[in-house]
């Protein structure tokens, strides 16, 4: 059995065919799909194919869109929760200095914002991170992130900050592009993280790996992230496929239940 922690599936990509993506998926052993909206605009369509295909749902504003944020958006992503048990996650977040779609300075408002809403409502965080590290770094540390636990998802930084995500409690999810000929970083990063806080994921419709990369992703490919991250970390498939989907149990499957999501757990 297989988890896919991130993909994006209320995205137009699979506007025409997203019942035989979803086949696809179950038919490669992907039994876990988490899939997550990044603003208002796609968190009710978001929601609703979850709820129509039995998968996970998370909302929140992605640093993008940032900028959509206002007084509202704190109540209506609360109610949203509140009336939603498919909902697992507060995300996708974080912080995007590549593109700068958003001001910077709302970036990190708007984030602070949602830690503190991720900790009222008792759900972990997916968050992004590009050509942001530092800032992302210190903001979780000054929100006490790992008071509230999360993803790191689309890993993409090296095996220090994999630490540092590991240090404060959160898991490390890593996408396609552990298979890209110049991600040795990441590779590197992929080696070190504990199998019991490793996630893998396709960020859908991203990312595609190799031998698919530049077609549509989807959460069928995620099992080709899991063979060559075990052949990277020279396990079994079946003994990684085992850890993820067990880490995704942990950090998603029980509404409110904080303390069991989070790596942060002593011992």
């Amino acid at each position: 059995m297989l988890a896919d922690s991130h993909a994006h599936l209320s995205m137009p990509a699979f506007e025409h065919d997203l019942d035989e993506v979803v086949a696809r998926a179950r038919a490669a052993g992907v039994t876990r799909v988490m899939t997550c909206a990044t603003s208002m605009a796609d968190a009710t369509e978001n929601l609703a194919l979850a709820r129509a295909h039995g998968l996970k749902a998370s909302v929140g504003f992605h640093p993008h869109h940032a900028k959509q944020w206002d007084d509202d958006s704190e109540t209506a992503l609360r109610d949203l929760v509140e009336a939603s048990p498919e909902i697992a996650a507060i995300g996708e977040v974080g912080l995007d200095y590549h593109y700068s779609f958003s001001p910077h300075d709302t970036q990190r408002e708007v984030l602070r914002r949602q830690i503190a809403l991720a900790r009222s409502v008792r759900l972990p965080l997916i968050i992004h991170t590009r050509d942001a590290a530092g800032d992302l770094r210190r903001i979780l540390e000054e929100e006490d992130a790992r008071d509230v636990g999360g993803v790191l998802h689309c890993f993409s930084e090296d095996a220090g900050f994999a630490r540092f995500c590991l240090d404060i409690g959160f898991y490390v999810s890593f996408s396609g592009i552990i298979t890209f000929r110049k991600a040795d970083l990441i590779r590197e990063a992929c080696r070190i993280v504990p199998l019991e806080r490793m996630l893998i994921e396709t960020d859908s419709p991203y990312l595609a790996p190799i031998p698919h990369r530049g077609k549509r992703n989807e959460p069928a490919l995620v099992a080709e992230v899991a063979r060559f991250a075990a052949e990277l970390r020279g396990i079994a498939v079946p003994d990684l496929a085992d850890a993820v989907s067990t880490g995704f149990d942990r950090l998603f499957g029980v509404p409110g239940a904080r303390n069991a999501r989070s790596g942060a757990q002593k011992g």
